[in-house]
Order: structure tokens, then sequence, then C-alpha cells
């Protein structure tokens, strides 16, 4: 009975704990954490902006109230020898360090889709694009087929796996030109190219890469032929839309081994993206993953959703990161009106939309905005340069007197003199911690 009893109690005890968590939490006295990253939002000084960035000719009010009132300085993403891309990028900002934990980009967007690789499994990124031929030259014209719908992509890769999958290899269907070639027991030692740095540039070196798998090359071959004679590419054709005459399996990799979020920072967490790559890390790295409707990755996406989402999701959680990924696909395009406009999009339906609704969960919170890398209109392509940051704490930063009135912008994050080395450092500069998982292996 005194067992009974003393268990009873111990019951009582953990509800009532849970009850003042839950209560301190809504009071606002448990801070939370809010990770904004502009995807591919830093650029260069730029000729046509008269010596500017879009970043200082953008409209953001938000993002300079900040810059005026916080912190600002530049973080080294992306570590030396290894690829700009977004999967290393934000693996380090979420604390993971990429050189020790990087296998790959399509075994994260993999997790994302709940595809279970075996230890000896290959998944590949796999983008739907535009190839055309350029006299004797193999261009590639468009990395994502004029962000073919994912409807027509869906039926196109349905295609292609009911006439040449196999039990070792197939297609997985994803959303848009984004997707994931799976290999059961594949080779994973290929050096592959993605498309979006050959933008308009000839393919021919990158697609003979190809070759050292024969087996692969076979498949991508077979695809390319059905591709070309699909009903569905010869209607974009007449409607003058770029065709999804190919595809371009990289980024390959086994399964990355990832501690939980919770267990390196002590923290709960969240990711919202309508990107795979973003939610396959959120998965390895065990945050939840909320799905917003209308979230594309695009302009068209549902800005307001995402920070819904987010602030509803710090009811309970500690932090959440939000990602944005329409300044780098416009960016990819080259297209510099639309990369202002992206991050004016982003400025007023995030930041400043979320500074307005925050204060309905908490007074206590901590912002970063960041980048995950450049993404420089010249060269169409991620850049291995240090981005810029801003980090605001609602405590400290929002009950002093402004510090200065500036832009959040490359060129004045740089001469803060504020620099981290890596993504690592700057969360857990962020999060005022440092990782448990490796204070205990020290």
């Amino acid at each position: 009975m005194e067992i009974e009893e003393k268990k009873a109690s111990e019951r009582t005890k953990r509800e009532e704990g849970k009850k003042r968590e839950v209560k301190k939490a809504k009071s606002g006295t448990s801070k939370k954490y809010i990770v904004i990253i502009g995807d591919g939002m830093g650029d260069f000084a730029l000729k046509e902006l008269d010596g500017k960035t879009p970043l200082e000719v953008a409209i953001t009010p938000g993002m300079d109230f900040l810059a005026s009132y916080g912190e600002i300085g530049v973080c080294q993403t992306i570590p030396i020898g290894k690829h700009p891309g977004s999967d290393v990028a934000i693996m380090g900002l979420l604390g993971y360090p990429p050189e020790e934990k990087y296998t790959g980009r399509g075994p994260i967007e993999a997790a994302a889709r709940g595809i279970i690789l075996k230890p000896e499994d290959v998944a590949y990124r796999c983008n739907l694009v535009t190839l055309k031929f350029e006299g004797n030259n193999l261009i590639m014209e468009d990395y994502s087929a004029d962000h073919i719908s994912t409807e027509e992509a869906t039926e196109l890769i349905n295609s292609i796996n009911h006439k040449v999958a196999t039990d070792k290899i197939e297609l997985i269907p994803g959303v848009s030109y984004r997707h994931i070639l799976l290999w059961r027991g594949g080779s994973g030692g290929l050096h592959t190219y993605p498309p979006h740095d050959l933008i308009g540039k000839d393919v021919w070196f990158a697609f003979q890469s190809y070759d050292e798998e024969p087996y692969l090359k076979e498949f991508i071959l077979k695809a390319i032929e059905i591709l070309e004679k699909h009903p569905i590419n010869q209607r974009r054709k007449l409607e003058n839309k770029k065709p999804a005459n190919a595809i371009w399996p990289w980024g390959q990799g086994r399964t990355p081994d990832l501690e939980p979020f919770e267990e390196l920072w002590g923290l709960k967490g969240a990711v919202i993206s309508a990107v795979d790559l973003i939610k396959g890390l959120g998965i390895l790295a065990g945050l939840e993953v909320i799905n917003v409707p209308g979230a594309t990755g695009y302009l068209d996406t549902n800005y307001e959703g995402k920070v819904d989402a987010a602030l509803e999701a710090l009811k309970e959680l500690d932090f959440v990161l939000i990602h944005i990924e329409a300044p780098d696909e416009v960016s990819h395009e080259g297209n510099l009106e639309l990369k202002i406009k992206a991050i004016d999009d982003l400025d007023r339906r995030v930041i400043r939309y979320l500074l307005e609704k925050i204060h309905s969960v908490t007074n206590n919170y901590r912002i970063l905005v960041c980048c995950d890398h450049l993404t420089p209109i010249p060269i169409r392509t991620h850049s291995v340069k240090p981005v810029p940051w801003v980090i605001f704490d609602a405590q400290r930063d929002g009950k002093k007197k402004k510090k200065r009135d500036i832009k959040f912008c490359e060129r004045e994050a740089s001469q803060a003199n504020l620099i981290y080395k890596s993504g690592p450092e700057l969360i857990s500069a962020f999060l005022e911690r440092k990782p448990k998982v490796k204070q205990e292996e020290v």
C-alpha cells in the first residue's frame, strides 16, 4: 500500500511540475529562441545598384530594427573544403559540425520523405532539368525545368519508374523539380555536380562523370529518352515552357548520424520549411517538422502561415527555425528585381509580422536572422563567403535605447567585427549555452 501511495505521490509531483512548466512558458518567463533563415539572401555589391547589395536597397525596417537595437556580425557557415550548400550551412547552424557529420544532400532529403536507408543504400538528390544542345555543347538551360509543377513532375517520375525502375534503383517523387534517386546497395563515390552551379554552361564534363557507374548512367539515359517523348513535355513546348527533358542525380550519400537536438542543446524545437532538405535535417535531429499549407519554397509561399505555425509551436517548444527559400530561388534565376522583392516580402511578412504577434506568446525571446550562404546574382550560385547575421534579445535589447540607426546588410555586418568562425559557434552564442554532448565527451 505504501508503495502505491508513493507512486501516486510521484505522479502528482510530475503532473504539477508539467503544469508549472506550461504556466511558466505562457507567462513569458521561459526564454524562446527563433531562427529565421533567408536562404541565399546575401549578395555582392552590384553595379546595377550603384555598388550596393540587394539587402542594402530592399525595404527592411524589421531587420533594420533588430540590427539597430541588437548585435550584428558575420559568420563563416561553410567550412573550408565543403561545398557551399544549404545542407552544409544549416547543419552547422543547428550545431552539428559538417566536417564531422555531413555525408551528402540526398540522404537528408530522403529522411524528409520517410525513406529508410539501409547502411549499404545511397540516396541522390535528383532534379528534373532542362538541357539543350548548342552546336556540340550540351547546355544546362534550367536547373528546375521552369519550376515545373508538382503534378506534372509526379507524372513524369511515375512514367520513368513504370518503364525502367528495378528492385535496385528507382525515383521517389517530391515537390516541383526536387526528387530522390534511391540506389539500393549503390555507389556513393561519384563526383557529381549540383545543376544550379551549371546554369548556362556546357555540362558534358559533368555528365560524363556518370560514366564511372554504367548502371546509373544507363538509368539516366533511359529516363531522358522517356522524358523527351512524354506528352507533358510536348505540351510544355507548345506553351513556351521549358521541358523537363532530363534527370540530374547529385548530392549522394548515406544516412548521417546526428544526435538529437534536445540532447545537444537541452531544448525542444521544430523546423518550418517548404523544402525537403530542411525538413530532413529536422527529422534527423529529432526536431518536430511542421508542415504549413501553402508553403511552396518560392515567392508565392505562405509567409504569414509559417510565422503563425511558429508562434503556436512556441507555446510548448523552446526553439523554432523558420526557413525561407524564395531569395535563393530567384538568385539562381539571376533576377535582381525578384530578389529584392523576396527580401522585402521576408521582412514585411515574416520579420515584422512576427514582431507584431510574438507578444501574444512571450515577452522573453531571442531572434537570430541570417543567411545560410550568399547566392550572388552575378554568379547565380552559392558562395563560400561569410554571411551577415543579427541577434536580438527582447529582454536585453528591447529595454535599451537604440544603439545606432543602421541597415541590416553585408557591409554593416562586416564592419561590426563580430565574427563567428562556424555555424555551431554562432548557434551556441545565440542559444547562450555550450552543446551538452561535446561537454560530456570532453
